[in-house]
């Protein structure tokens, strides 16, 4: 019997399994029924050994930071998409595993696009076992069609952000592609060659993860003020020629929709904002890309 033929019911009345890739999985039992116990997940404390006196984190290579922070079978790394389909980093961390022959890693982004469609093929020879993210495009189609070996699991942001925190998904490495940085890896994305805005999607993962590589193409002197990512939760540096492409942020959620609901949500979520009088010099604002407020960025931007 395979382990997918344990199934039961949840609060919904869907069929779930019990197990999800050799983990014990608890099924939805409705709103305020589950109550975690335990404490926060807490990342492994630096050696001495591997701690700069000087600060100063840069490696040469993506490489060798990987290598540094002890990439091997089994893994589970993470990546953000705040690129989306701009996204020039996470392709490669897969490349320099299939060189070093890691297998079986586990890939865990906030969201995936059509730029990460290369990664078919790490999925085929079993250098990534499962994707804990969304999967979109060529990618999605691929894991849809029961292309890869080990089980999906999608969660929202905040359901994300919260099982990385609980433990729930531990990071052995993340990989935050970060537009500015210090060698010290205090980091932001609000300016830089490849700005792309703040780094939300990535704080989980580094403050959490076991180790932290940041990745930068815009390297300036310490301190990176004001940074987003802690410089104190970053293991290793590393800067390469390009991190992204900033035009092709907008793509796939980000593009203003044509949907008449949507566009209405967006403005009535736009007039809330402005008639309240919170929208004003510093204002920042996160808006589900669902309702399109890009549509109203003369307000939100």
């Amino acid at each position: 019997m395979s382990k997918y033929d344990k199934l039961t019911k949840n609060a919904l009345g869907r069929i779930v399994p019990q197990h999800i890739n050799d983990r014990d999985a608890i099924p939805y039992m409705g709103v305020g029924k589950y109550h975690p116990t335990g404490r926060k997940h807490a990342p492994l404390i630096a050696s001495l050994s591997d701690y700069p006196e000087d600060g100063n984190k840069v490696v040469p290579t993506l490489k060798e930071a990987l290598v540094r922070a002890g990439l091997k079978d089994g893994m589970v790394i993470s990546t953000h998409h705040h690129f989306r389909n701009g996204d020039l980093i996470a392709v490669q961390i897969f490349e320099i595993a299939a060189e070093m022959g890691v297998k079986n890693l586990t890939w865990v982004p906030s969201a995936s696009f059509e730029c990460h469609s290369p990664l078919i093929k790490y999925l085929q020879d079993g250098t990534i076992h499962h994707i804990e993210g969304s999967m979109n495009g060529a990618l999605g189609k691929f894991t849809s069609e029961g292309g890869m070996k080990g089980l999906g699991v999608l969660r929202s942001h905040g359901g994300r952000y919260q099982a990385i925190q609980d433990g729930d998904v531990q990071i052995d490495i993340t990989v935050i592609a970060a537009p500015t940085a210090d060698p010290f890896g205090n980091a932001t994305g609000d300016r830089g060659p490849a700005a792309c805005g703040l780094l939300g999607f990535a704080l989980a993962d580094s403050q959490y993860a076991d180790k932290v590589i940041v990745v930068t193409d815009n390297l300036v002197p310490f301190p990176c003020i004001p940074w987003q990512i802690q410089g104190n939760y970053v293991d290793y540096v590393v800067q390469v020629e390009k991190i992204g492409i900033p035009e092709k942020i907008v793509s796939g959620t980000t593009e203003i929709t044509k949907s008449p609901d949507r566009l209405l949500l967006a403005e009535m979520t736009a007039q809330f904002c402005d008639e309240a009088g919170i929208v004003q010099d510093g204002f920042s604002f996160s808006g589900r890309c669902r309702w399109n407020c890009t549509q109203y960025r003369n307000l939100f931007c």
